[in-house]
């Protein structure tokens, strides 16, 4: 059963309490966890929550992968699926499908347990092929520490390469904002 509506409300209420100067930003996704429709169905429109998994290695780098169709170094992320239990799961299964980096290889990044690094409402142009509108995602963007070695394998079908970049060369810019905030794990 895909994330409950308290679920998704308790998380957004608890990052806004982080980042309470976002609120307006989020306001799509506010908006739409008021309408009746399943927030988390990718057909649902004007937009749909996404989940991405933001994962750093001991080194301070981030795991990006070059995403066949936007042809952009992005996040592990995408849509949530029926079996998706919680926000943070739906966003480790797609790191396991697009990278094949398991579940077990990474933790929470310690004091973001269950809450975003960050939340992200960005534009998606229409796709004729799938029948799919211009719409938005409200991309829920958790953060995890890798705990081993580097070990990806691509899902070649979504995934066209991938590469470890440091903290300040992170492309999405909230994301790299709040990375500059953290604790540096290199740090003696």
């Amino acid at each position: 059963m895909p994330p409950s509506g308290s679920h998704i409300h308790h998380t957004t209420e608890a990052y806004l309490r982080r980042h309470p100067d976002e609120r307006e930003a989020l306001r799509p996704l506010l908006d739409a966890l008021t309408r009746p429709e399943a927030p988390t169905s990718r057909k649902t429109y004007p937009g749909h929550i996404t989940c991405s998994a933001i994962v750093i290695d001991r080194h301070d780098q981030v795991l990006h992968i070059r995403h066949k169709i936007l042809d952009k170094d992005l996040a592990p992320g995408g849509h949530i699926e029926p079996a998706d239990t919680d926000l943070p799961s739906a966003a480790l299964r797609e790191l396991q499908e697009e990278a094949g980096i398991p579940p077990s290889a990474v933790e929470p990044l310690m004091g973001y347990e269950g809450i975003p690094l960050d939340i992200d409402v960005h534009d998606i142009a229409a796709n004729p092929g799938k029948g799919e509108p211009a719409h938005q995602h409200y991309d829920f963007r958790f953060a995890f520490r890798l705990l081993g070695e580097r070990k990806i394998h691509l899902q070649v079908e979504e995934v066209t390469d991938y590469r470890w970049l440091p903290f300040t060369k992170v492309p999405a810019p909230t994301i790299a904002a709040k990375l500059a905030l953290l604790p540096s794990s290199t740090s003696p």
